[in-house]
């Protein structure tokens, strides 16, 4: 993750002191503390009348070409449930009713330092399914012949799903 150098409050330059029990970022000017928390982010796990779960091959870093569930980073302002319905539509074209909360969790990033993801279920969909966004394509896969997903997040909500639906 690239360290932030600056106060976004005053412009001073930021510092490592030891803060409220641990290693912070500090502002050397005005002495704010930058937290340095996950990103929120949401997806869906979309599974149609025949139980195949909708998967969709990312267009963007991270990893371009490998499978994920559809999902997106939550914007100001917006529900976690309200980013994943709108991510679903974007990436696929399909409008949902979210079934219920699968779980939350959160992985590594990079870029970002940690991602804090919700994953909820959508069984009732429509619209005509088509990539678009970050997606350069998506499928329906049966549960027992999914691909390797891009991210353990998307793996972990997919067995929860399996240990509630599937037993």
């Amino acid at each position: 993750m690239q360290q932030k150098k600056f106060c976004p409050f005053c412009a001073g330059l930021l510092e490592e002191r030891f803060a409220e029990g641990r290693r912070r970022l500090c502002c050397s000017v005005c002495d704010k503390i930058q937290y340095q928390n996950p990103i929120p982010a949401a997806c869906t796990l979309v599974i149609n009348p025949q139980g195949h779960l909708l998967l969709v091959r990312r267009a963007v870093p991270p990893k371009v070409g490998e499978w994920c569930l559809p999902g997106g980073f939550m914007e100001l302002e917006e529900l976690p449930e309200e980013t994943a319905l709108r991510e679903l539509f974007e990436e696929t074209g399909l409008r949902g009713k979210i079934e219920r909360l699968i779980g939350v969790t959160a992985h590594p990033s990079a870029l970002y330092g940690a991602v804090l993801i919700s994953g909820y279920l959508v069984q009732n969909f429509s619209g005509l399914a088509r990539s678009g966004d970050d997606a350069q394509e998506l499928a329906f896969f049966p549960m027992d012949a999914l691909p390797e997903l891009a991210f353990d997040s998307h793996r972990r909500f997919v067995r929860i799903y399996r240990d509630l639906y599937m037993p």
